[in-house]
């Protein structure tokens, strides 16, 4: 199966509640929302591609657990961005202290906040293209670092806010500089 993009803006345009409401009535879909409305239906990862997920979710949460300094969530987290949309990255970081402002409701639905950290690992059913666009969302919305990575070609892109995009070949591991404290993800567990 491949990703679904459907324009409702013709017909319907979801509310916030709406759309969280669909999402709550349809557990067995992934759906985002993009900037312009568009529902996005995504299909569950293969096996391999959630092993890796479950792996370097795995290890964001043993660090930040250690450093007891944020929230790690994984890839069935919407958050709602500044633009309207609402992205599900595969693994989410966000400070502990910019969480902590957001109200119990905001917290329990997708989040109005944007994450610190977001990583995308693709799947075989993600298009190179459309995910380095949703890259460069988060950062126009001030996603301060992201990082996605391409099994397949060994090759990671490393978004920052304010700066070109680095493309690194068959990198071993990755630091999580300033933002992620002393975090090194080791590429060596996903290649």
């Amino acid at each position: 199966m491949n990703t679904i993009t459907i324009d409702l803006k013709p017909v319907i345009e979801l509310t916030d509640e709406q759309f969280y409401q669909l999402c709550q009535k349809n557990p067995d879909l992934k759906f985002e929302r993009s900037a312009k409305g568009e529902l996005i239906i995504m299909p569950p990862t293969g096996g391999e591609t959630g092993s890796h997920n479950s792996e370097m979710n795995a290890d964001f949460v043993i660090w930040n657990r250690q450093t007891k300094l944020g929230k790690v969530f994984d890839s069935s987290t919407a958050f709602k961005l500044p633009n309207g949309a609402d992205r599900s990255p595969d693994v989410t970081w966000i400070r502990q202290e910019r969480w902590d402002v957001l109200t119990f409701e905001q917290k329990e639905k997708f989040p109005p906040i944007v994450p610190d950290f977001v990583l995308e690992l693709m799947s075989p059913s993600d298009n190179l293209q459309k995910t380095q666009e949703k890259m460069q969302e988060y950062m126009e919305n001030q996603v301060k670092l992201g990082w996605l990575i391409d099994r397949k070609t060994r090759r990671v892109e490393i978004y920052r806010l304010g700066q070109a995009v680095e493309v690194l070949e068959s990198p071993t591991e990755l630091s999580g500089e300033d933002i992620l404290p002393g975090f090194i993800l080791d590429l060596r567990t996903v290649f």
